[in-house]
């Protein structure tokens, strides 16, 4: 699973790591292990990100098939 987090949180005014964990209940440390591919998000917290962007789940998460 790849995600946009990096790129979506710099296009949002270059939002912080911080701002985004504060906005969806979580650490920092988990923003930079799913910005790093280390960390798959619960379905939760995948909505609670795409949310605080504005966009849709699959707009920042992908699913790519081996």
């Amino acid at each position: 699973m790849t995600n946009d987090i990096r790129r979506l949180r710099f296009e949002r005014g270059e939002m912080t790591q911080q701002a985004l964990a504060d906005a969806c209940a979580v650490t920092r440390q988990t923003i930079i292990a799913l910005e790093a591919g280390r960390y798959a998000p619960s379905l939760e917290l995948a909505f609670r990100i795409a949310r605080t962007f504005g966009v849709g789940v699959e707009e920042v998460f992908h699913w790519e098939v081996k």
